[in-house]
Formats: structure tokens, sequence, C-alpha cells
């Protein structure tokens, strides 16, 4: 059974995935200064979306402040993806979290090894695809231009 579904050409999809790279450290930095600002840590670290260094205490406060950044910026990425991607949010969720990586590792000069970082990393996007994708299935049900989910 063939595909029948609409091809997207290259540029449409370049323009998507630099807008949802916008839309996340947009939210990771607004995330992450709220955060600061409740835990009322003394400066603001520029690097919060690349820190996979800060491990985990029983007092640490940075380290709460990066975890809960990532995982609501993750989850409020994934909602805000389904209105400009709408049904290929879980395509732009990957991408967009391995370029997230590169970045990562590019910017502290070292590749992540931290377990507890790649267990958030992985949660983050879990919940991404799942919110992005339901809020997707919901608002596109009536548009036709899209594939159905029997169709696969």
């Amino acid at each position: 059974m063939a595909f029948k579904g609409k091809l997207v050409d290259s540029k449409t999809v370049l323009i998507h995935l630099l807008l949802c790279l916008v839309i996340f450290y947009s939210l990771y930095y607004m995330i992450g200064s709220v955060c600061f600002g409740i835990f009322k840590l003394d400066h603001f670290d520029g690097l919060i979306p690349f820190d996979f260094k800060t491990g985990p205490a029983d007092s640490n406060s940075k380290y709460l402040v990066n975890l809960l950044s990532m995982e609501l910026t993750y989850f409020s990425s994934g909602l805000l993806f389904a209105a400009v991607v709408r049904r290929w949010v879980w395509d732009y969720a990957l991408t967009v979290t391995f370029l997230h990586v590169l970045l990562t590792s590019l910017v502290m000069l070292e590749f992540p090894t931290v377990w507890q970082w790649w267990l958030a990393l992985g949660s983050g996007l879990f919940l991404m695809i799942c919110n992005g994708q339901l809020i997707a299935y919901f608002t596109c049900r009536g548009d036709h231009s899209y594939p159905s989910f029997g169709s696969y």
C-alpha cells in the first residue's frame, strides 16, 4: 500500500526546523529564568540549556533548576510544536533533541556522559512527543490533507 500524503519541500522543512529551534531555546531561557527567580539563586547562568555537569545532591538548588527547566521546556515545546508542524511533532522533536545534544557537546566541549542528564532528556523527549502528538491529533482530525493514523 502506497503512502498517499502530501510531500513537503526542503525549504518548508528548514523553516519549520528553525521555528522549532527558536521556540525551544526561547522557552528554555524563559522557563530557566523563572526557575532561577523562584529558587532565588545568586546569578543566572546563561549556559542553563547546556549544563549537564551539575550533579544531583540533597541540597543542590542549581541541579533542581536545571532539571525543572529541562522538563518544563520539553513539556511546553511539544504543545507549541503542534501549532507549527502539526502531525510531524515526533519528527521535529527528535531532530531538535539531536541538535540540542550536538550544541550541548559543542558549548561544553565535552560529550554528556552523566546518566541523570540522559534520563531527564529521554523523559522530556517522551513528554514532548506525547503531548505534541495528542494536540496535533485532536486539532487535525478534520484536516484531510494529512493521512489518518489508520492508513499507517
